[in-house]
């Protein structure tokens, strides 16, 4: 008979994208798997998209503030968690592998009450609500930063492992060569890859136009700059003439083939979410990294400052960007290959390229 497990996490890619690669691999090894997500979110089309088992369950985020939104969250989670245990009940697997997210909770809770192992995995420095309130009944906490441990309760460095943040195989054997021939890019120019996220990010894009203007001018610069689906139009018209006497300005709303840009860049400027730092270091990428603002508990700020510590990337606070700030810091780094080099390296060090490994070994060990 195969091991089950079930596997929870949603609300963004950046808890959605690892438990479906620890899915496909348990999968490739032989596992059932049944994935459980919220009903609204956006788990559900990617779940579904790889032909994997999918339930859904009612949840709620939960405000910051007492008020009457946060009583309406309470009574949906707990129809969440009365909803998880019953597919639980029924499915009877041995693990159940939380990633993060509101959904996480009431399913990650409901495995442990009926006996079966647990374990999280927190993607950032800071830990989520959610993670924080789980760890204390988890069995075993899957760590990508090794820092985040003294974010946690007393007693968990008795669980917690560093595993790393699974990323993508084909990012992680993507080549140089093969990302300049794909994304006609110029081999003997310094490539700069800008992404601001899916959706993008404005404070990016405005801070972009100055660096673009001066690219149009230096020739040993080349950008892929990724706008983010709805602020494509807007760049591109601000941008104008630009964009048309610059050959070397790549301007795309996204790149479904991301693996090639990381392979070919030499300089990145990013938010600084888990999954794209897990994704860059792995590549041995250095960085610009402006956190978000309004991410929650700040993570992207501990992350981002996290890789600054150990010379892997330079870190600009939302509020203090200006496209002056963006370029003197693009200037400063790409003006001495050495330095770039080094950032380079450091980079490197930090990333987990066996991440889903550990992650699938100490889920084999709990079962």
């Amino acid at each position: 008979m195969k091991p089950k497990a079930v596997i929870t996490g949603g609300g963004t890619g950046g808890h959605i994208y690892p438990a479906l690669s620890v899915a496909k691999k348990l999968i490739e090894k032989e596992w059932d798997i049944l994935y459980i997500g919220s009903r609204q979110g956006m788990e559900k089309e990617i779940i579904k998209r790889e032909n994997i088992d999918f339930r859904a369950i009612s949840v709620a985020p939960f405000p910051r503030r007492f008020s009457f939104s946060l009583l309406k969250a309470v009574l949906v989670s707990m129809g969440g968690f009365g909803q998880s245990l019953k597919l639980l009940r029924s499915y009877k697997p041995q693990i159940v592998l939380g990633t993060g997210g509101f959904v996480a909770g009431p399913v990650v809770l409901a495995g442990s009450l009926l006996g079966a192992k647990t374990i999280i995995h927190e993607q950032n420095v800071f830990p989520g609500f959610t993670n924080r309130l789980l760890s204390r009944r988890a069995d075993k906490v899957a760590l990508n930063f090794g820092e985040a441990v003294e974010y946690f309760p007393g007693k968990l460095k008795t669980k917690a492992v560093v595993t790393g943040n699974p990323v993508r195989e084909k990012i992680r054997k993507a080549k140089r060569s093969e990302g300049i021939k794909k994304l006609g890019l110029k081999k003997q120019k310094t490539t700069l890859l800008v992404l601001g996220g899916s959706q993008g990010s404005e404070s990016i894009n405005q801070a972009m136009d100055r660096v673009c203007r001066y690219a149009s001018e230096e020739k040993g610069l080349q950008i892929i700059y990724i706008t983010g689906k709805n602020k494509y139009s807007a760049v591109k018209e601000r941008l104008g003439s630009i964009r048309e006497r610059n050959s070397d300005l790549h301007l795309k709303p996204y790149l479904h083939n991301i693996e090639w840009a990381y392979a070919a860049a030499d300089l990145m400027v990013s938010r600084a979410g888990a999954t794209v730092l897990a994704e860059i270091t792995v590549q041995g990428l250095p960085a610009i990294l402006i956190p978000y603002p309004h991410a929650s508990g700040d993570h992207q700020s501990y992350n981002a400052q996290l890789l600054a510590g150990e010379g892997a990337a330079v870190v600009i606070p939302d509020e203090k960007l200006s496209g002056e700030i963006l370029l003197k810091e693009i200037k400063k780094i790409t003006s001495k290959p050495g330095h770039l080099q080094k950032m380079a390296e450091n980079s490197k060090k930090m990333g987990y390229p066996e991440a889903l490994n550990n992650i699938v070994e100490e889920i084999e060990n709990l079962k």
